[in-house]
């Protein structure tokens, strides 16, 4: 898949291009791409970054970062992608001058896009527009009850499952290994520290069963209560794991939450849980 950050990049050809953020690439994102895909030509997905709406109100939490929204568009057999730099001067930009630039420019012939779509300057571009500016247009109705903002409502209350089913696959945690306290491995059960984009949401504090790097994976998302902390930390434990992951991307799955994070009566009472923990994790089943 080729990725390109402006449009001079990508040669003008046939293509069927899929617009919008596509921040988790959930199942209503897939019809687009699916739409797109039936148009003909070199199947094309046109993005922005930062999220339009972090851009123009307030933070997003994301569901996944560019890197990894990008990984899922190649999984899903996209041909090229161009990543539109958003900020307040595109938002500007008359829509039929956004068309020209990022669309005309590197020959699309079709628009696939949610049906309530809109771009432009005071949103004033929608798939009629489009299609009186010639192209030909694929609506594509919005799957009940899928969308971004309802999957961060089920991860922030910890409602893995009902997550997974608008994503179509396992919500993820992302980032990279960095150096934690080591006491993990001192109580028998070594963890990743995960250091995560600040943008990127994390579900409510818990333990969870998941998987990472082809092994299954206990979870800790919190502050450590029982040992007075107050930090938030993202520790996975990877099952039947021996391996250095300093310095290294890691992506988590999140398959089940187990329970809440708590303080014990002591140190043997902690890790006779974690135990239990990790028992859960080999009997959690991955959703679809």
């Amino acid at each position: 898949m080729r990725i390109a950050g402006d449009p001079s990049e990508l040669e003008r050809r046939p293509r069927s291009v899929a617009i919008g953020t596509f921040d988790g690439v959930h199942r209503g994102h897939r019809q687009v791409l699916e739409a797109a895909r039936g148009g003909g030509g070199a199947l094309t997905v046109v993005t922005f970054q930062p999220h339009p709406r972090a851009v123009l109100r307030a933070p997003v939490e994301l569901l996944t970062t560019l890197e990894r929204r990008l990984e899922l568009l190649e999984a899903a057999g996209v041909d090229d992608v161009l990543v539109v730099e958003f900020t307040r001067e595109l938002a500007q930009l008359a829509p039929d001058e956004f068309v020209e630039r990022y669309l005309r420019s590197i020959g699309t012939d079709a628009v696939a896009a949610g049906e309530s779509f809109r771009f432009g300057h005071e949103r004033r571009g929608d798939l009629d527009l489009l299609e009186r500016l010639g192209f030909r247009v694929l609506p594509v109705a919005n799957v009940p009850g899928v969308s971004s903002s309802a999957i961060r409502e089920h991860l922030n209350e910890g409602e893995i499952g009902r997550a997974a089913e608008l994503l179509g696959r396992p919500p993820e945690l992302d980032g990279t290994v960095v150096p934690g306290d080591a006491r993990g491995a001192r109580l028998g059960f070594r963890t990743a520290n995960l250091d995560i984009d600040p943008n990127l949401l994390v579900p409510r504090n818990g333990i969870y069963a998941g998987a990472a790097r082809g092994h299954r994976a206990a979870i800790s998302i919190g502050v450590n209560p029982h040992y007075g902390g107050n930090t938030r930390r993202i520790e996975p434990h990877l099952l039947d794991f021996d391996g250095d992951l300093y310095g290294q991307r890691l992506v988590v799955e999140l398959w089940q939450y187990l329970r809440d994070e708590a303080a014990f009566e002591s140190e043997e009472a902690l890790v006779a849980q974690i135990a239990l923990d990790v028992e859960a994790t080999r009997g959690a089943v991955r959703p679809d």
